[in-house]
Parts: C-alpha cells; sequence; structure tokens
C-alpha cells in the first residue's frame, strides 16, 4: 500500500523536475542576495532558495550562516559573531558582495560591492507571488519563535494559501522538531525534510518523515535508486543538494528525482530543456 505523508501532497507542488536556485544563483553572484534571485529567475529558476537567520530583536533576515564573519563585510562590531547577538540594525550596517569578489575574481562585479543582507520580510515585498520560495529554518533550537515568525509573515504577505494549494512556498529544515511545529500549526503547508549522505538512514527515516512532510531533501551523494523508490513508494518528492556538474545532474535525474538544489540554474535549465 501506498503511503501519502499527512501534510499537503505532492499534488499541490507543479510537476517537476524542479531548478531550484541553492541560495539563488550563487555560482555567480553573492549568495541570498536579490542580485543572485533575480539572476536565477533569469536562468530558468523554478524555485528561489532561503535559509532564515533570527537577529537579537526578532528580525527573519536571510543568510546562511549561524555567524556574519564568512560573506560580511563591516564594522567588527556589527558585522562579526552570531547573527542571533546582532540587531537588524547592526546588520543593516554590514555588506555581503566583496567576499564573492574576493573568492571569485573571474566572476567580480563592482556593483557586487554593497549588496546588503535582506530580511525576509523584503524577500516577500519584492517578489510576491511572482516566484516560487523554498525556505530553510537553520538552527531553529537556537532561534525560538522562529517558525511562528515565518508563518506570520507568510500569511501577511498573502503566501500563505498559495503555499497550500500551488506548492508556492516549500518550508524545509534538517530539524524534524521545526517541520513537526510547522505541520502542527497548520498541516496544510508543503514541508521537506533534510536529511544526510548516509543513502541506509536516509530510507530508514522515511516513514517518519511521511508523518508531517511530502519530500526529503537528501546530500546527492546518499541518493540512489533505492533511496528514490523507497521515497517514491511513500509519495514523497525527492530534491538532492548540491549539484552543480552536468554529469552529476543528469545522473540523478535519470535515478527519477523531482528536482535538485544547484548553485548553477542556467546548467540545470539547459540540461533540461536539452531533453
Amino acid at each position: 500500500m501506498t503511503l501519502l505523508p499527512a501534510a499537503a501532497g505532492p499534488s499541490s507542488v507543479p510537476d517537476g523536475p524542479h531548478n531550484i536556485a541553492h541560495r539563488g544563483a550563487s555560482g555567480h553572484a553573492p549568495e541570498h542576495t536579490f542580485l543572485a534571485w533575480d539572476l536565477a529567475r533569469s536562468m530558468g529558476a523554478d524555485y528561489l532558495e532561503q535559509d532564515l537567520q533570527m537577529t537579537a530583536d526578532g528580525v527573519l533576515v536571510v543568510l546562511h550562516d549561524a555567524t556574519l564573519d564568512r560573506t560580511a563585510r563591516g564594522p567588527a562590531g556589527s558585522c562579526s559573531g552570531p547573527v542571533r547577538e546582532r540587531t537588524l540594525e547592526e546588520i543593516r550596517r554590514c555588506e555581503v558582495g566583496s567576499w564573492f569578489n574576493e573568492r571569485s575574481p573571474d566572476r567580480a562585479r563592482s556593483d557586487y560591492v554593497g549588496a546588503r543582507i535582506p530580511t525576509l520580510d523584503e524577500v516577500f515585498e519584492r517578489y510576491g507571488a511572482d516566484v516560487r520560495y523554498y525556505i530553510e529554518t537553520k538552527q531553529p533550537d537556537e532561534a525560538p519563535g522562529m517558525e511562528e515568525a515565518l508563518l506570520e509573515l507568510m500569511d501577511r504577505h498573502g503566501l500563505t494559501r498559495a503555499a497550500e494549494h500551488e506548492g508556492r512556498v516549500l518550508i524545509q529544515s534538517f530539524s524534524p522538531a521545526s517541520l513537526r511545529l510547522i505541520h502542527e500549526r497548520n498541516p496544510r503547508l508543503p514541508l521537506i525534510q533534510l536529511l544526510g549522505s548516509d543513502s541506509a538512514e536516509v530510507i530508514s527515516s522515511l516513514d517518519g518523515v511521511t508523518e508531517y512532510a511530502m519530500g526529503i531533501g537528501p546530500s546527492a551523494s546518499a541518493v540512489t535508486a533505492e533511496v528514490v523508490a523507497a521515497a517514491k513508494a511513500r509519495g514523497l518528492l525527492v530534491h538532492p543538494y548540491t549539484v552543480n556538474e552536468p554529469a552529476e545532474m543528469e545522473t540523478l535525474l535519470e535515478l527519477g528525482v523531482d528536482g535538485m538544489f544547484t548553485d548553477y540554474p542556467d546548467r540545470l535549465a539547459s540540461l533540461l530543456e536539452g531533453r
């Protein structure tokens, strides 16, 4: 018997394979900036990813790391250390484009300098319902209230119903507790459980995942024919991360994944167009 997840089913998500821009087109532009998301849109991405952190004053900002040091430049008193120890006012003083130019001089652009850390509110305000979002709650156990703040913002911007019925917002996390909390608040929202790189552990987790999620996001290295078959037998989507080389993209598509995260949505778009 096929098991279907208690959460919103795959039917609420458009047919794949889905081209998911990992932190935007982060191979080409500074991650988690409007520059990267706008570029990803132009390259044919189906979903734009946002990683959430919470400031000391309870504002959701979009940044991958729990600390500012890797990507932020600016006053040391404001632009270093844990995000949760900085207020939004302090984080406004930081820019997150220079580091990309330093790391990738072959892709450096002068207009990347000065890019700012956006709030999730600003992201929703800019794009509205014109894009599809793939949002991750990061270290939610260290940011009490993150889930409630996310759901409130979705409500305020009219995205809750679009998530429920069109899969316009997918919410992912490595934390089952975070996803279960969201599921308790609204069991109609489509949730994705992030998983690691051990294929056997991925398969053993699937029955539990079906209680609250409609898909899994395993490391690409964990994806085998057996993993895909086991997930599909339970009605779960499979969205592996992070896939940047066309040969690996092709292999995963042949295995039957429903999409994948990539720093280079242009590469995946070209491959999908060719299929």
